[in-house]
Order: structure tokens, then sequence, then C-alpha cells
């Protein structure tokens, strides 16, 4: 595939459209009143499966061949995506293997096998997934999907800042968690396809800074630990996100685990939308850094709502 950019997303929204919603914009005047901002929520949490993610399993989907379709898929994750592929995977009538982490979500595995995924359970290690997605494609065929850097998932990703910018063209700034990459490389995509002037802007936990350190060096970094509550976001950057990210996004602000938990607790109280730790990730450094956004229209992306309900922080 040729340079990611932001005019594939076009073709990409319109193959997809038939198997998404076009989720909505919500916005809280407490919010606004607590940052000093004009803040816009693009709600993924009421995507279909629960998340964004089920933008860009669709079009990695649809864009492999038929033969490839036949012999089935493999991804690994931690649960959204795994979720979106089995769904994905099931509207089109394919085979979806799936391997999972065993620290993953109640929730999330069991939206798996509802979804019609078959679950490989491993170690909670970035090379014990891979290993065992290895295996699976080795055995079977299966056509291996990458949940964030995968071209064709980076490009159905950017779908959701696509709709959003088409809803609020004048936003300032628009931020997102990043995790893999997926979604801030597809926004930023976007951003800069429908209005260059929106500066698009990371989030993520100081536990799990590996996106805020490879920005710094220069090259992709790692994390030696994952211990955030934000279970989505513990994946590094890959070849295909960086490079984007570098290109684009000039910034990243980290948070602390317990301003992800006002965050989470702020929307679930006042906007009274379920949103998972992730996503809160975002309303989080918005909070964090408030003087900067003051006065300014800001675009948050709210990247799910798949919430395990036994382990709530509060």
């Amino acid at each position: 595939m040729a340079e990611l950019n932001g005019t594939q997303i076009p073709q990409c929204y319109e193959r997809i459209k038939p198997y998404i919603h076009r989720t909505p914009v919500l916005t809280s005047r407490l919010i606004n009143t607590i940052t000093g901002a004009e803040v816009y929520f693009k709600c993924e949490n009421f995507q279909r499966m629960g998340a964004y993610k089920m933008r860009g399993a669709t079009h990695a989907l649809l864009s492999l061949s038929e033969e490839e379709r036949q012999k089935g898929v493999v991804t690994h994750s931690s649960g959204n995506f795994a979720q979106a592929l089995s769904l994905a995977a099931k509207a089109l009538g394919v085979e979806a293997h799936i391997v999972m982490p065993s620290t993953a979500p109640d929730v999330k595995k069991k939206g798996v096998v509802e979804y019609g995924g078959k679950i490989y359970e491993c170690e909670p290690t970035l090379e014990a997934r891979n290993a065992a997605a290895n295996e699976i494609q080795e055995r079977t065929g299966a056509a291996f999907l990458h949940p964030s850097n995968d071209p064709d998932v980076i490009l159905g990703q950017g779908t959701a800042a696509y709709e959003f910018l088409q809803d609020h063209p004048d936003l300032d700034y628009i931020l997102t968690p990043v995790g893999g990459g997926g979604l801030i490389a597809g926004t930023a995509l976007a951003a800069a396809y429908l209005n260059p002037k929106v500066e698009v802007i990371g989030t993520e936990p100081f536990a799990v800074d590996d996106a805020y350190r490879s920005l710094k060096s220069g090259k992709i970094e790692g994390n030696t630990s994952t211990n955030t509550i934000a279970d989505g976001l513990k994946t590094q950057l890959g070849s295909n996100t960086f490079p984007v990210i570098r290109k684009y996004v000039k910034r990243i602000i980290r948070v602390e685990e317990e301003e992800i938990v006002e965050a989470m607790r702020l929307i679930w109280e006042r906007m009274k939308i379920i949103v998972e730790p992730s996503s809160a990730v975002a309303l989080a450094g918005l909070q964090r850094e408030s003087t900067y956004f003051k006065g300014k229209k800001v675009g948050i992306i709210i990247s799910g709502g798949n919430v395990d309900l036994a382990r709530l922080p509060f």
C-alpha cells in the first residue's frame, strides 16, 4: 500500500457505512464550565459492539479478497478489537480466531464469544500474543489483521474523525487516547484532509507513556510495566502508526491513574453515559491542561464503553 493519507478516508467511509453506526456528538454545559472550553464528545461508545474499532475491523475485512476471507482471520487483542473483528467477521460470514491475554476483562471475552469469535487465551505479554497468533496463522492459513498497525484498520479508525469534522468543522483541537496508535493516526489523517488547522493531540497514562517517549526520542519505545486501569492502552505504537503520528501529532498529554478515574466518573455522573477507562483518558488530559485549552472548541473521541462492571473503580 502507498503511504497513508487522508484522501483515502472518504472512499473507506463509503465502503464501511452499511456496517457501522454514525455515532452522536454530545455536549455538557457542566463539563464546559469545569474545563473552561467548549467540549464536544464524539460518542464511539454507541458504535456497534461499543467502540470505534468496529470501523477499522470492518474496513480491513472488506479489503481482503474473497479467497482470503474464506480462510478466516486472526488477531490478538485485549478486548475491543477482538469484539469488533468477531462481529464484523460474523456479518461477512468469516471465521475469526481471537488471541486474548488471560487478564482481559470478562465482559470483553464474553462479547467475543457472543459475536462468534473463537478465543485462544495467552499470557499477558506482547511476545505471547504474537506467538499464539503466528501459530494459528500457520496452522489455518488465516489472514492476520493487526488491531492498530494494519493500514486498512488505521483508515477505518479515521472515519470517526471524518464524521466528527463533518458535523463540527470548526474544532480547534481533537483529543484521543493513544494505545497502539490506530485511532490517533486515523484521526490525524482525517483532520489533515478535512481541516489542517485542527490540532490532534494524544492522551495516555503516565504508567504506559510509550507514545510520549516515542515522539521525544524519534523511535518506537516500549513499556516495562502495564500497570494502568486503561486496559485498552497497554499496547505500543507500530511501524505504520508511528510515522503518521510523527508527521501530524505534535503533543501527547500524560495523566495519572486517579485523574482517569475522576474523568470517567464525571462522564458517568454528568453525561449519563457509560465509558471505559481508556476513553476517559482524553477528558483527563483536557482537565489536566485546562489552561491550554481555555476558550477553545475541543473535540474528544470517546473511544468505547465496554466496561467490566465487576471492576468499576468507583
